[in-house]
Order: C-alpha cells, then sequence, then structure tokens
C-alpha cells in the first residue's frame, strides 16, 4: 500500500511516499517536480525503516529507580502521574514560572509547538522556551523588522541565486534540485561561504568569507550597489524608508577597505554585487550560516536589504513574501498572569516579534537555572532535543542539568540528556502521527503529515503526551479533542481546511493562487507600511536603527585578535546529510557511511603544525577541548578548522560546544557565537 505524508526526520519537510506491507514501513521515497532517476537521494530516508524499528527505540516509560540509579519501565499512567505530580509540586513551592519547557527541532516546529505552548500558558508558566536563538528564529525576525516577514526564495525561476551560508545538498534536497535544475537552464550563482561547498565549487562567483563576517561584506555589496546606482530607485523611493540613512552607513564599507578584513578580494565583492544586482528576477538562499553568530541580527537585517534595494522582493523568481493561511491561535497566552515575567524578559523584542513564535533565548533558561534569576527554574520538560550536547557551552549546560531538581524527556531515543532525566517519555516518530508542519501552517499549499503506521510499542505522538498531561492537570476544558484530528480542524478553522480534505488532496491544497508584489496594494507588515532600512522601533528600544551604522565590526570572531600561528577560527559544522544534529549517529548503515568526525584544516596550517592526515589532534580555548581526527582538507580557508558538529552525543570528548562561548550575545535576539570561535591546534 502506498500512503502519503511529510518526512520530518530533518527539518526539510519533504513530502514523501511511504510503502506500507502488512502495517510495517517497507520504504519511503520523496517526492519531486523531477523525473524518477534526476532525483536526488537521502541517506536518512533510505535508511527511515530502519529508524522506525531500531532496537534502540525507547518503546514504555521510563522512571528513574532513585538518585544515582538507573530506570525501571512503567505504565503510561505511573509515568504521567510523576510527571503531573511534580508539575504541581512546584507550581506549589515557588510558583508554577519554576517549570519551564524546552523545545528542540526534532517534533517539528508546528502545531506540536503550540500545543506546548498551551499547556505552560495554561499551567501559568511563561517558560516554553525554543532554541529559535541559534536556529531560524532569530534570522526571520531580522526579516520581519526589514519587510514585515520571511521571505521564501523561488530558485526554479530565479536568473541569479545567491546561496548564502546555506548548503541544501545536505539540508533540503527539494530546494536542491530547484537550485541545480535553475542553474542547468543558465541561471548565474553566487555562494558566500567559508567552506568549499557543492554549491561553491560550480558557483560563477564564490566568496569564502572570513567566518562570522557575513553583516560587513552585505554592506560592502550594499555599498557597491548604491554607490553605482544599480538599485531599484522607483521600488526604493516608492516603498522604502530610511534609505538616506542605509547610504551613509553603507559608505563606511568600501570594498577596497573591507575586503581584506573579510578574507576577500575587493574585486570579487564587486563582481557578486553587480552580478546579484544586474540580474534578474534574483533570490537569496539564507541559512545556518546566517545563524549562531553575535551580530546574527544586523547581518542577515543587511542580507534581507539586498533584497529590499535590487527590488527582487515578492517577485517571481524572487524572494516571495508568503501567504499565510488563516489559522486559530490556540496557545492561550492571555491565560498567563500579567505580575510574572519569562525567563527570556530581557529580550522583550525578540519575545513579542510574531504572534505565536513566542520565546526563543534559550540561554536565558541556563542562566535562570545555575543563577536563579529572576526566579529559580526548578523542573524541566525537553521536548524532541538534546541540550547536553547541542546547546552553547556544553560544560555550563550539564551543570544546570545536573541543578534541577527534576527532568523529563520526551523522545524516540535515550541520548545524553534523557541520561540525566527523572522521567523518560516515548515519542512516535514523525510516520506514526498526524501533525500540521510549520512550513504548512506559513504558506500555502497545506500538506498534511499523515500518520502511516500504528505507533511502536507503547510510544506515542507529541500531541497526545501534552493533550493527557494537560488534562492530569485540570486542564480537561483545555484540552477538550479526542483525537489530533478534531484539533487540526479547531486550528484550520478560519481558513476552511479540514484533515478530511488534506487527506483526500495528499499533495497539497492552496488556500489561494501565489500572488506577486502584494505590496502595491497591501504595502509591507512593519510599522510604516514600507520596508525600513531604518527602524523606529529599534531605535525606541535602544538598538542601532540601521545595521552596523557606526562602520565598526571589531566584535567578531578574528577581528581583534589576528589569527596568527596560533589562533584560528574554528567553524562548527558540517551538518551531513546522514544525521540529524545528534540524532541517528548509531543508526547501523548511517554509521557505517560516516563512522566518525573529523576536524578538517588546511594544508598549509597543517603542514606548519606538523598534521598528518587521520592525526588525533586536540583543539582548545579557555572554555575546553575537543579531541578529534584530522583531515587534511582545502575546503577550508587557511587561518580556520571546521570541527565536526553532534559527535558529543557519542564521546563527550568530541563535542564542538565543549569551546563554544554563552557569555556575549547578540543584544536583540541573545543569539550566541557558537559557528564561529577563537582555538588553538595542538598536537
Amino acid at each position: 500500500m502506498q500512503c502519503h505524508t511529510v518526512c520530518r526526520l530533518c527539518s526539510a519537510c519533504c513530502p514523501v511516499t511511504v510503502t506500507v506491507e502488512a502495517g510495517k514501513m517497507v520504504r519511503a521515497a520523496r517526492k519531486s517536480f523531477l523525473p524518477e532517476e534526476k532525483r536526488l537521494s537521502c541517506p536518512k530516508l533510505a535508511a527511515a525503516p530502519e529508524i522506525v524499528y531500531s532496537p534502540a527505540r525507547i518503546l514504555r516509560p521510563l522512571i528513574r529507580s532513585g538518585p544515582g540509579n538507573g530506570f525501571h519501565e512503567a505504565s503510561w499512567d505511573e509515568a504521567l502521574g510523576r510527571v503531573a505530580e511534580r508539575f504541581n509540586f512546584f507550581r506549589r513551592t515557588d510558583g508554577a514560572q519554576s517549570i519551564a519547557w524546552l523545545r528542540g527541532m526534532a517534533a517539528d516546529w508546528g502545531a506540536p509547538w503550540d500545543y506546548a505552548c498551551r499547556l505552560m500558558n495554561a499551567f501559568g508558566s511563561p517558560n516554553t522556551i525554543g532554541n529559535g536563538s541559534v536556529c531560524h528564529v532569530a534570522r526571520e525576525m531580522a526579516h520581519a523588522f526589514t519587510y514585515g516577514a520571511m521571505t521564501l526564495p523561488q530558485p526554479r525561476n530565479s536568473r541569479c541565486i545567491l546561496i548564502w551560508g546555506k548548503n541544501d545538498r545536505n539540508t533540503a534536497p527539494g530546494v536542491c534540485e530547484q537550485i541545480l535544475h535553475a542553474r542547468s537552464h543558465g541561471a548565474r550563482l553566487i555562494v558566500v561561504d567559508p567552506i568549499r561547498t557543492s554549491f561553491a565549487q560550480m558557483a560563477d562567483i564564490w566568496l569564502q568569507i572570513k567566518p562570522g563576517h557575513d553583516g560587513p561584506l552585505a554592506m560592502a555589496m550594499l555599498n557597491e550597489i548604491i554607490n553605482n546606482n544599480l538599485y531599484d530607485a522607483a521600488f526604493v523611493d516608492q516603498y522604502g524608508i530610511g534609505f538616506d540613512e542605509l547610504r551613509a552607513a553603507v559608505a563606511h564599507f568600501s570594498p577596497d577597505l573591507v575586503a581584506a578584513d573579510l578574507w576577500l578580494d575587493p574585486e570579487d565583492i564587486r563582481r557578486a554585487a553587480r552580478l546579484y544586482a544586474t540580474t534578474r528576477p534574483a533570490c537569496i538562499i539564507d541559512g545556518n550560516g546566517l545563524d549562531m553568530q553575535l551580530s546574527t541580527f544586523q547581518a542577515t537585517r543587511a542580507v534581507c536589504m539586498l533584497r529590499a534595494v535590487t527590488g527582487n522582493i515578492d517577485r517571481e523568481g524572487g524572494d516571495l513574501i508568503p501567504q499565510p493561511i488563516p489559522l486559530k491561535n490556540i496557545q492561550l497566552k492571555e491565560r498567563l498572569p500579567k505580575d510574572v515575567q519569562p525567563v527570556t524578559a530581557a529580550y522583550p523584542l525578540f519575545d513579542a516579534f510574531h504572534p505565536t513564535w513566542g520565546r526563543h533565548a534559550q540561554s536565558c533558561l541556563i542562566d535562570a537555572i545555575l543563577g536563579e534569576r529572576p526566579y529559580p527554574i526548578r523542573m524541566l520538560v525537553v521536548q524532541s532535543g538534546n541540550p547536553a550536547v547541542t546547546m552553547t557551552d556544553a560544560k555550563r549546560v550539564r551543570r544546570a542539568l545536573q541543578k534541577l531538581d527534576f527532568l523529563v524527556v520526551i523522545d524516540l531515543f535515550r541520548n545524553r540528556t534523557a541520561e540525566m532525566a527523572d522521567v523518560i517519555l516515548p515519542a512516535a516518530s514523525c510516520f506514526e502521527k498526524t501533525q500540521l508542519n510549520r512550513a504548512s501552517m506559513r504558506s500555502s499549499p497545506v500538506v498534511l503529515q499523515n500518520q502511516v503506521i500504528d505507533c511502536l510499542g507503547e510510544s506515542r505522538p507529541d500531541w497526545q503526551i501534552v493533550f493527557e498531561l494537560g488534562r492530569r492537570l485540570g486542564l480537561e476544558a483545555d484540552f477538550p479533542w479526542a483525537s489530533v484530528e478534531a484539533a487540526i480542524d479547531e486550528q484550520l478553522s478560519p481558513s476552511g481546511l479540514t484533515v478530511a480534505f488534506l487527506r483526500e488532496n495528499p499533495d497539497g491544497l492552496w488556500t489561494e493562487p501565489t500572488k506577486f508584489e502584494k505590496y502595491r496594494s497591501k504595502g509591507f507588515a512593519t510599522p510604516s507600511g514600507r520596508v525600513e532600512f531604518h527602524s523606529d522601533r529599534l531605535a525606541r528600544a535602544g538598538h542601532a536603527p540601521v545595521p552596523f551604522a557606526e562602520g565598526t565590526f571589531e566584535d567578531l570572531p578574528g577581528s581583534a585578535d589576528a589569527c596568527n600561528a596560533d589562533v584560528v577560527i574554528g567553524i562548527s559544522g558540517e551538518r551531513t546529510n546522514r544525521f540529524t544534529h545528534t540524532q541517528f549517529l548509531r543508526i547501523p548503515s548511517l554509521a557505517r557511511q560516516e563512522p566518525e568526525g573529523f576536524v578538517d584544516i588546511h594544508p598549509r596550517d597543517a603542514a606548519a603544525r606538523g598534521i598528518s592526515d587521520g592525526q588525533e589532534i586536540t583543539i582548545s580555548n579557555e572554555r575546553g577541548q575537543v579531541r578529534m581526527k584530522a583531515r587534511i582538507s582545502d575546503v577550508v580557508h587557511p587561518g580556520s578548522i571546521r570541527i565536526a558538529w553532534g559527535w558529543g552525543e557519542i564521546d563527550p570528548d568530541a563535542n564542538v560546544n565543549n569551546l563554544t562561548d554563552d557569555n556575549r550575545r547578540d543584544p536583540i535576539t541573545a543569539t550566541p557565537s557558537n559557528r564561529s570561535f577563537l582555538c588553538r591546534i595542538e598536537t
């Protein structure tokens, strides 16, 4: 039997066809606009049955038998009873706000995030925290503050594609296929990346930027475009505000002045700016390379302004303003007590920029646990995440998790965070549950992630765990739905769509045809109704209203400390297509393809230190060290190294977050610099 659903083994949300035989999933294939023989393969999807039926899956709830002891299997009644009892206990002793809920990415961003927010808001805690300060949401805020929404690039119909800090060959095969299709039909390609990716190899222009210096590069490109009148003056005059202030800011960023600090040739910056500005339509595909930097917000705003000054916003083949479907907000934020601030209160703009994204300054949670400011956090629920490995400054995070009075983990597998838990609740895989994903909630078409097999063992979908916990907390009226279909139907009710309609249309339903240049009649969803090159909102909050307006960028990695024979810039990466963060590293077929991580080091740097290929080396700084094998490769620039990501799940000494710093953060989004940092190589 062929079943249609959405794969959520990573964040790409690929529509797939699943073959089910005798109730068992036997294979899955990704859908594509390309004929089957031209489609890209995905190792994770090929291994999907192995992941789903892994003997390492948690299939019954687990409760710690006592301090320092192991776990024993329990019934759902006992496990949820224990969790509910702790919720109520800490509400009585320390207030509902002493309980926090931390979401990772594994179980998807969409309706499950709304359910967790609803539970915590109704319970009285403002501390439902996501990971968006280091992944996507901080970048989305920058888009929203510039032109009202995060744009969706349209590479398939573009004539010029600028890829900025993203490698969709590993992270989004559907988008990769669109890029390759456009390239085969003559589209020009510019890549900004410190790593020589497959896209960099095929690019017309590759800007191998110094890690963490994306903002100054965007400003230099704006300088070239504006000073040579290559911008869309009609669009800027009619639909922009604050352009003169932007012009003054970019005057500090002549390519000739800044190129050397960016490890670039000024002529390459000029060529890239001119190619992008004069080839239309053009789109920009930005990614995680812009995340996890001290200047994430302003750097992304500068990149957003490239779209705006060239008039490529909301044009076919450019960057589409999404058309979100009408949805009912079910988060119940209005139920929160007015006199209790969240632990993220120091970042109010980030907390409030979107009606349903919620709070994502995740480092503040660790602050509150360790420092008990603004109040103590006693209990934490971790849903589909592994903060003991994936969060910045891993040693600090582990101290925080150890200090908690009670830790609950909801996941498919026992990861390093789960090993520290008091209760582990077994979650179902993406093929064992029906849900509405964020990708479908933010724009058309709407594609349903449909349950195609029964839950294994006693595992349960996230929605069912949250709904049942809510009822045990006395919130029966807030979780009245007998099924996830009923909950999704209520959320979809303003759109007129239903789960039944979506199941009848497995390739997706469009609520309305795609429209371009909507700003001509509606303006932009900003306070001024225009593209805001200068933001009064930021100025009133005490932040720079124009990116890098003072012309300085000394706080970026390697700016104040010149990289020399002792100091290099470490890069956190690579996100391979076999694993998702720390997930699936122990799946045999995937582990055979990639059995270990490496430190990529340029031949010049290796020779200077007498390092040979495959030699075990130590990377260190004042926060800690990483021990891995060296891989001599020119994919990195001299003076920088790339440290494989996620391997701290296998070996704590291989955790790149032993080196990352959480003390300094983006002042608007709380983003630490865990994408790039200074370190030393030791043999």
